[in-house]
Protein backbone atom coordinates (compact mmCIF):
# COMPACT_ATOMS: atom_id res chain seq x y z
CA UNK A 1 0.00 0.00 0.00
CA UNK A 2 1.64 3.37 -0.97
CA UNK A 3 0.43 6.91 -0.33
CA UNK A 4 0.51 9.76 -3.00
CA UNK A 5 2.95 10.11 -5.36
CA UNK A 6 4.05 13.62 -5.74
CA UNK A 7 2.07 14.02 -8.88
CA UNK A 8 -0.85 13.50 -7.25
CA UNK A 9 -0.15 15.95 -4.70
CA UNK A 10 -0.76 19.56 -5.06
CA UNK A 11 -0.26 22.77 -2.84
CA UNK A 12 -2.99 23.44 -0.60
CA UNK A 13 -3.80 19.96 -0.22
CA UNK A 14 -4.44 19.09 3.63
CA UNK A 15 -5.51 16.28 5.61
CA UNK A 16 -6.08 16.29 9.40
CA UNK A 17 -5.85 13.32 12.69
CA UNK A 18 -7.73 13.92 15.69
CA UNK A 19 -7.15 12.14 19.66
CA UNK A 20 -7.91 12.99 22.30
CA UNK A 21 -4.89 12.78 24.93
CA UNK A 22 -5.68 10.60 28.03
CA UNK A 23 -3.29 9.75 31.07
CA UNK A 24 -2.36 6.58 29.49
CA UNK A 25 -1.18 7.96 26.81
CA UNK A 26 1.46 10.22 28.72
CA UNK A 27 2.52 7.43 30.59
CA UNK A 28 2.99 5.12 27.62
CA UNK A 29 4.99 7.81 25.87
CA UNK A 30 7.04 8.39 29.31
CA UNK A 31 7.66 4.44 29.37
CA UNK A 32 8.67 4.29 25.88
CA UNK A 33 11.21 7.45 25.70
CA UNK A 34 11.98 7.93 29.39
CA UNK A 35 10.66 10.93 29.56
CA UNK A 36 9.40 11.14 33.55
CA UNK A 37 9.65 14.88 33.87
CA UNK A 38 7.54 15.62 36.92
CA UNK A 39 5.34 18.07 35.06
CA UNK A 40 3.74 15.15 33.16
CA UNK A 41 3.50 12.06 35.85
CA UNK A 42 3.12 13.92 39.20
CA UNK A 43 0.47 15.63 39.74
CA UNK A 44 1.83 17.35 43.14
CA UNK A 45 4.11 18.84 41.26
CA UNK A 46 2.80 19.80 38.20
CA UNK A 47 -0.07 21.32 40.34
CA UNK A 48 2.88 23.94 41.54
CA UNK A 49 4.38 24.17 37.89
CA UNK A 50 3.54 27.21 35.74
CA UNK A 51 0.74 24.46 33.77
CA UNK A 52 -0.98 24.15 37.25
CA UNK A 53 -1.36 20.38 36.36
CA UNK A 54 -0.15 17.58 34.44
CA UNK A 55 0.67 18.26 30.38
CA UNK A 56 1.31 15.83 27.67
CA UNK A 57 4.73 15.38 26.49
CA UNK A 58 5.35 18.14 23.09
CA UNK A 59 6.82 15.35 21.19
CA UNK A 60 3.69 13.07 21.97
CA UNK A 61 1.55 16.08 20.66
CA UNK A 62 4.29 16.63 17.69
CA UNK A 63 3.60 13.18 16.79
CA UNK A 64 -0.10 13.41 15.46
CA UNK A 65 1.75 14.93 12.41
CA UNK A 66 3.86 12.08 12.09
CA UNK A 67 0.60 10.30 11.91
CA UNK A 68 -0.85 12.69 9.34
CA UNK A 69 2.45 12.05 7.19
CA UNK A 70 2.89 8.71 7.15
CA UNK A 71 -0.84 7.63 6.84
CA UNK A 72 -2.59 10.34 5.23
CA UNK A 73 -0.60 12.65 3.12
CA UNK A 74 1.24 11.71 1.73
CA UNK A 75 0.73 8.36 3.66
CA UNK A 76 2.36 5.19 3.27
CA UNK A 77 5.69 4.82 1.65
CA UNK A 78 6.92 8.88 3.04
CA UNK A 79 9.84 9.65 4.23
CA UNK A 80 10.11 12.17 6.78
CA UNK A 81 12.77 14.15 6.32
CA UNK A 82 12.85 17.80 8.59
CA UNK A 83 10.45 18.76 10.86
CA UNK A 84 10.40 22.30 12.69
CA UNK A 85 8.56 22.60 15.98
CA UNK A 86 7.46 25.43 18.02
CA UNK A 87 5.28 24.98 21.03
CA UNK A 88 2.91 27.83 21.98
CA UNK A 89 0.54 25.96 24.33
CA UNK A 90 0.53 23.25 26.53
CA UNK A 91 -1.57 19.68 26.04
CA UNK A 92 -3.63 18.75 29.43
CA UNK A 93 -4.86 15.38 29.84
CA UNK A 94 -8.22 15.06 28.16
CA UNK A 95 -7.18 18.11 25.47
CA UNK A 96 -8.72 16.80 21.57
CA UNK A 97 -5.81 17.50 19.51
CA UNK A 98 -6.64 18.24 15.59
CA UNK A 99 -3.14 17.68 13.76
CA UNK A 100 -3.63 19.60 10.39
CA UNK A 101 -0.59 18.95 7.40
CA UNK A 102 -0.99 21.19 4.58
CA UNK A 103 0.86 21.36 1.33
CA UNK A 104 2.90 24.47 0.86
CA UNK A 105 5.39 24.09 -1.51
CA UNK A 106 6.30 20.85 -4.23
CA UNK A 107 9.80 20.12 -5.38
CA UNK A 108 9.26 17.63 -8.00
CA UNK A 109 12.65 17.47 -9.57
CA UNK A 110 13.51 16.14 -5.93
CA UNK A 111 10.79 14.45 -4.97
CA UNK A 112 10.03 16.88 -1.54
CA UNK A 113 6.92 18.90 -0.31
CA UNK A 114 7.18 20.88 2.78
CA UNK A 115 3.83 21.14 4.77
CA UNK A 116 2.60 23.15 7.21
CA UNK A 117 2.06 21.64 10.03
CA UNK A 118 -0.42 23.07 13.12
CA UNK A 119 -2.25 21.22 16.17
CA UNK A 120 -4.64 22.71 18.03
CA UNK A 121 -6.92 21.59 20.55
CA UNK A 122 -10.59 21.19 21.22
CA UNK A 123 -11.03 25.29 21.72
CA UNK A 124 -8.98 25.90 18.35
CA UNK A 125 -5.95 27.14 20.24
CA UNK A 126 -2.88 26.27 18.12
CA UNK A 127 -0.48 24.31 20.48
CA UNK A 128 2.20 23.41 17.88
CA UNK A 129 3.23 24.88 14.60
CA UNK A 130 5.77 24.00 12.06
CA UNK A 131 7.24 22.97 8.44
CA UNK A 132 7.70 19.63 7.65
CA UNK A 133 9.66 18.31 4.39
CA UNK A 134 8.87 15.08 3.13
CA UNK A 135 9.41 12.81 0.23
CA UNK A 136 5.96 10.57 -0.85
CA UNK A 137 6.49 7.12 -1.97
CA UNK A 138 8.10 6.63 -5.75
CA UNK A 139 6.44 5.15 -8.21
CA UNK A 140 8.12 2.09 -9.04
CA UNK A 141 10.19 2.33 -12.56
CA UNK A 142 8.38 -1.13 -14.98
Amino acid sequence: MNGKYIDEINVGDYEVFQKTVSESDVYLYAGITGDFNPVHVNDVTAKKSMFNGRIAHGMLTAGFISTVLGTLLPGPGTIYRDQTLSFKKPVYFGDTITAKVTVIKIIIEKNIIHCETVCFNQNDEVVVTGIAKVMPPKKMES
